[in-house]
């Protein structure tokens, strides 16, 4: 990484003391040209996170590894000979926190594992809103505003992907997870401080995201951008795979309610905005197909739903 490209780490710790302004200003910049920043003394106990690295990493060898390797030759991956562009190297599993958990129903979890992972979402869910009022400080809207954008009639959504991406023999020849921006709201996401792998586009280029013991990485989805009228924007990042090492990653998203009603924040729309407005799960239904595609096709789209929306609402529905 070129020395002016040094990856923005921000010390909540400081937001209390006399440096506040100083670190608003870095989350502001982090967010204005970045898209993600690094997070240390967030306030999620180092103790409760090497439990979960831990658990995880035994929860992957125990149940997840053999089914791994199984996928691996039914795909033909386990002799890759070309390059790969339609599949990830990757095993994953979710748990949904809001708007009501699964937890109960992931059978393979032991009640230790399922009873931090449920304390570490709480507070991940905690962090998550607190970050999003630091945004809306930032952006000088009210206290709130982003909450309550996500919040549409059943409040937001949030779930934790939980992912291993094992040693790869021919790192250049597949991906650890395909380039693309997320589409939901604000990530937060607990990687291996060992095994490296996450990089962003920044400038035409591909910059690592620095594994730091105990820290949070903090990503923003399409639907700030879309709240912010562009002024904070999603970024393109991928998973590069390894030669060594099982890397571990676990994020979590702090997304809109299905029915959230999403469109630029009036305050910071001068004239009209390029954006579009939407319901949030009519984004997610486009999305689902086109993930590892550019995010500007999507917002044209929806901006386009929208014009036909207001002309002819019932036949807008039955195309769209």
């Amino acid at each position: 990484m070129e020395k002016n490209m040094k990856f923005p780490v921000v010390d909540l710790s400081k937001l209390d003391g006399e440096e506040r302004d100083q670190t608003m200003a870095l989350i502001n910049e982090a967010c204005e040209n970045w898209g993600f920043f690094e997070i240390m003394n967030h306030g999620i106990p180092h103790d409760l996170m090497d439990k979960i690295e831990k658990m995880t990493k035994g929860h992957y060898k125990t149940y997840q590894e053999q089914k791994f390797n199984d996928m691996l030759k039914s795909k033909g991956l386990d002799k890759l000979e070309t390059e790969v562009e339609d599949v990830d190297w990757e095993s994953t599993f979710y748990v949904r926190h809001l708007p009501q958990s699964n937890l109960s129903d992931l059978s393979d979890m032991s009640d230790e594992y399922r009873t931090a992972m449920k304390d570490f979402g709480e507070r991940l869910e905690n962090l998550a809103e607190d970050l999003l009022d630091l945004l809306c400080e930032n952006l000088g809207l009210e206290k709130g505003y982003l909450k309550k954008a996500f919040r549409g009639t059943k409040g937001p959504t949030f779930g934790t992907k939980v992912s291993n991406y094992p040693p790869c023999p021919k790192p250049e020849m597949i991906k650890g997870l395909r380039a693309h921006t997320d589409a939901g709201g604000i990530i937060l996401l607990f990687q291996d401080d060992k095994v490296s792998g996450l990089q962003l586009l920044k400038d035409g280029d591909w910059v690592d995201v620095p594994p730091l013991n105990h820290s949070i990485v903090i990503n923003l989805g399409d639907q700030l951008e879309v709240i912010t009228n562009g002024k904070y924007k999603s970024v393109m990042h991928r998973v590069v795979t390894q030669k060594e090492g099982n890397r571990m990653s676990i994020a979590s998203f702090y997304n809109p309610a299905s029915d959230a009603e999403i469109s630029p924040a009036t305050s910071l729309v001068e004239k009209d905005s390029d954006y579009p407005s939407f319901v949030f799960d009519d984004y997610m239904k486009l999305y689902a197909g086109v993930k590892f595609q550019p995010k500007e096709p999507r917002f044209e789209a929806m901006k386009n739903a929208s014009a036909v929306t207001e002309l002819t609402p019932t036949a807008a529905v039955e195309t769209f």
